[in-house]
């Protein structure tokens, strides 16, 4: 009888199963087996919060199949995530499985190595039941939260909103920053900058006015700043003062989740949700050539700086040979970290610094290999030594006036020499290389002006901003930034304007109902402290049915004093307005949401109840009228019509619903049949809407395939090349006999 072990991922199966060898049977649960059903809230409030679960629909078979695997195995191993969500997945397959909650079955891997596997197997424990209870509280915090307070929101503004702990803290942080834009005043400066020359040279350098003999001083409008211009124009410049120094930059610590998010933002343009899926994979293990497969970064979801001896050893000794001695900081760097963080986990690092960027390449898709990068990169550079620059500083004397020039140059690159922060690079490009001067030395102006400026309001967030502000304020954890941000965005409370993220008209709305209504709900320090109850659930310092009855009496007094007040009341949506008439009673139509989708319906509901299909694009009603084809239908002989549907315009018999005959409308490629040779082949999908490709001649003939087809053909065997998706894309001889493969330049897709 073998052991079981089970991990969340069939990759991270695949992964540990090469480390644990023939004894252990490896499987995956697919993430969460058991949660509180949809349909209803499924928590006991007045019996101390008694949730109610349920195998999640769709994964019954996957449940039977675990407990036969567990019933025929010696032992049973639970190695989900080493986080909350991990510790209560492997709670709930306990229960399922019927395993002793005291018996130490529980293993977690901080990297999926051979070393970490060991380790991890090495020293099993029980399950955490506080972790578990920390979990447990949040997701009913969540669940009561959704549950009482979307159709609220729903009722009073528009179907289908949801509030949230963290996404409408989110949101309102957003609207506020919005806020002060709106109320921002621009204020009019004024600087005067000038270009100097030493005679005899050509080359000049730059040089802004500082202020007079007093001090610094701020130029408001155009007078004064004419006034200053007339007064330099004829006096004599000269050197004043130079002031040399050194300065030094160290290199910034290894990623945490959040600041991995961010500098994936500000460098590759990565949503957070992408970046974390990329993560992932990257943990959970890939097949590098010769190598098989190996988890290359260790646990990605961490607010922690700690990093083992054993890492800092082999980085010391990669340094070293890699770089030189002089690279290497002379003692060892140790990063504090910030605020109560769960320190269970090490940053997130390579497992192995050996494998560099450049040898896994080949291995990793174009994204993989830019994250691996960015946390190797990172990494190695957190022990590399500082980097020193030095600094001059140059005065220069004009009458009464004094202009200022700095510069730097690079006196030993240090960890530079590998890895720059985004807003360094900045900076150096701005940097000025300054000529050797003498104090005393005489000056030829080259130019000098005057420059009208206006104070910038403050920018929005972006992902990378918001993060780092949910962060500092202590709003969620590592784990749910990159959903916070995905659910505000995809229930379009927030829109994406570039990089940037602006509240729509629906986000502002739902938030200030909130902050009237239901201030803690909206409230940065609330919502914070939560997070820190949740805290100290886990740390087993307090009860957690204790810290959900606290916030649910106020909660609940607040709703039930809200929907008092706002009885009748119907908050109206500027863009839900339109200019169309309703033809039956002559009022404005206005836009209507239901669980299929946007409609119009009459303003003057319930006593017109027209409704009418909606163009999302034109705001405006869909024609009724019927595109005609010149398909006949084989069940009833009548000619079919075109309709939309959820995957686009697909036809449809009209005697419907005595005839309920449908087709796809067929995307023609160009590219010939290679099994017929007769037919063309054309875009098709599938009843679930996946694309396919197939020959239009079907069923004579039945060529189908879900690689797409171009229209390049094989060097070797001149049949048609078609693209197939894999690991990274690839262009493939639909001869299979040929083996023809050669690789296609990916775009990068930031969505």
């Amino acid at each position: 009888m073998s052991k079981l072990l089970i991990v969340e991922s069939p990759a991270k199966a695949k992964t540990i199963k090469k480390y644990l060898g023939k004894d252990f049977e490896v499987v995956a649960s697919m993430g969460h087996v058991r949660d509180l059903p949809e349909s209803k809230l499924s928590v006991d409030i007045k019996h101390d919060f008694k949730p109610t679960y349920e195998i999640i629909k769709g994964k019954e078979k996957l449940v039977k199949e675990l407990v036969k695997d567990s019933k025929n195995s010696q032992e049973v191993y639970l190695a989900t995530d080493p986080d909350r969500e991990g510790e209560a997945i492997s709670w709930h397959l306990a229960y399922i499985l019927g395993l002793d909650l005291g018996k130490k079955n529980r293993v977690t891997f901080n990297e999926i190595t051979k070393s970490g596997v060991s380790s991890g197997m090495k020293h099993p424990r029980s399950i955490d039941i506080d972790l578990v209870n920390a979990q447990q509280a949040r997701r009913i915090l969540d669940r009561i939260v959704g549950y009482k307070l979307s159709p609220f929101l729903s009722q009073k503004i528009r179907r289908g909103l949801s509030a949230g702990r963290v996404q409408s803290v989110a949101v309102r942080i957003i609207v506020d920053k919005e806020e002060e834009i709106r109320k921002f005043k621009p204020e009019e400066y004024w600087t005067i900058d000038a270009k100097f020359v030493q005679n005899g040279k050509k080359k000049p350098f730059s040089a802004a006015l500082y202020g007079d003999k007093n001090g610094k001083i701020k130029i408001q409008n155009e007078d004064e700043a004419n006034k200053i211009l007339n007064e330099v124009e004829n006096e004599a410049y000269i050197v004043d003062k130079i002031k040399k120094g050194t300065r030094k930059r160290k290199p910034s610590p290894p990623f945490i989740t959040s600041t991995l998010q961010q500098e994936a933002s500000k460098r590759l343009g990565f949503p957070s949700k992408k970046t974390m899926k990329i993560a992932q994979e990257l943990y959970e293990g890939v097949e590098i050539k010769g190598e098989g497969a190996i988890g290359l970064i260790t646990y990605m979801r961490t607010d922690s700086l700690r990093v083992s001896d054993d890492a800092l050893k082999d980085l010391s000794n990669h340094i070293k040979e890699n770089f030189g001695e002089n690279y290497l900081v002379p003692k060892t760097r140790y990063f504090k970290s910030k605020g109560n963080v769960q320190d269970g986990h090490e940053a997130i690092r390579p497992t192995s610094v050996g494998l560099t960027p450049d040898k896994v390449q080949s291995s990793l898709s174009r994204d993989q290999y830019k994250i691996y990068k960015l946390i190797w990169e990172r990494f190695t550079a957190s022990q590399m030594a500082d980097c020193v620059l030095n600094t001059k500083s140059v005065d220069i004397l004009a009458g009464e006036y004094v202009f200022r020039a700095s510069g730097y140059t690079v006196k030993f690159d240090g960890f530079t020499a590998l890895y720059q922060d985004v807003n360094e690079n900045s900076e150096e490009e701005k940097a000025k290389v300054l000529p050797e001067l003498k104090e005393g030395e005489n000056l030829k102006k080259d130019e000098i002006k005057a420059n009208q400026h206006f104070t910038e309001p403050p920018a929005r967030y972006t992902e990378a901003s918001l993060i780092k502000a949910l962060e500092e304020y202590g709003i969620g954890r590592p784990s749910t930034y990159a959903a916070t941000i995905s659910t505000i965005t995809g229930r379009e409370y927030v829109v994406k304007e570039g990089r940037s993220l602006k509240p729509t008209e629906l986000g502002e709305v739902i938030t200030d109902l909130l902050k009237k209504r239901f201030p803690n709900i909206v409230n940065v320090k609330f919502t914070a402290k939560m997070e820190s109850d949740l805290d100290v659930i886990e740390e087993g310092k307090q009860e957690w049915t204790k810290v959900l009855d606290e916030f649910y009496g106020d909660f609940n007094d607040t709703l039930k004093q809200a929907k008092n007040d706002m009885k009748g009341i119907k908050i109206t949506l500027k863009e839900d307005q339109t200019d169309v008439v309703c033809d039956k009673c002559g009022k404005n139509m206005v836009v209507k949401v239901s669980r299929y989708g946007k409609f119009l319906a009459c303003s003057g509901y319930p006593e017109c109840k027209n409704i009418k299909k909606m163009d999302l694009e034109k705001k405006e009603p869909v024609s009724n009228e019927v595109e005609e084809s010149d398909v006949v239908c084989e069940k009833c002989g009548k000619n079919m019509v075109v309709k939309t549907g959820k995957y686009g315009k697909f036809l449809a018999c009209p005697g419907y619903p005595e005839c309920k005959n449908i087709k796809g409308i067929d995307e023609k490629t160009g590219v010939k049949c290679p099994k017929c040779s007769d037919g063309e082949i054309v875009k098709r999908r599938t009843k679930r809407g996946r694309l396919f490709w197939g020959c239009n001649k079907y069923p004579d003939c039945d060529f189908v395939t879900w690689n797409e087809p171009t229209d390049k053909t094989c060097p070797k065997c001149n049949e048609p090349l078609f693209i197939k998706k894999s690991k990274k894309l690839k262009l493939i001889c639909i001869n299979e006999g040929c083996g023809y493969e050669e690789p296609v330049e990916e775009k990068n897709n930031e969505s």
